[in-house]
């Protein structure tokens, strides 16, 4: 009986330890790191203009 909860516990954690990590990466950390690196990109090509 103990083993069989134990079994189902570690399956249960990791299984929503897995899925809210992809939730996560991919709905929250990856979207803001495109928006933070399209706007240095664009800071960067505003100064190369304005350097010319």
């Amino acid at each position: 009986m103990l083993r069989r909860n134990l079994v189902l516990d570690l399956s249960t954690a990791f299984g929503f330890g897995t899925t809210f990590g992809y939730l996560w990466w991919y709905g929250f950390h990856l979207p803001r790191v495109r928006e933070r690196d399209t706007y240095y990109a664009r800071l960067e090509q505003e100064r190369a203009e304005a350097r010319e």
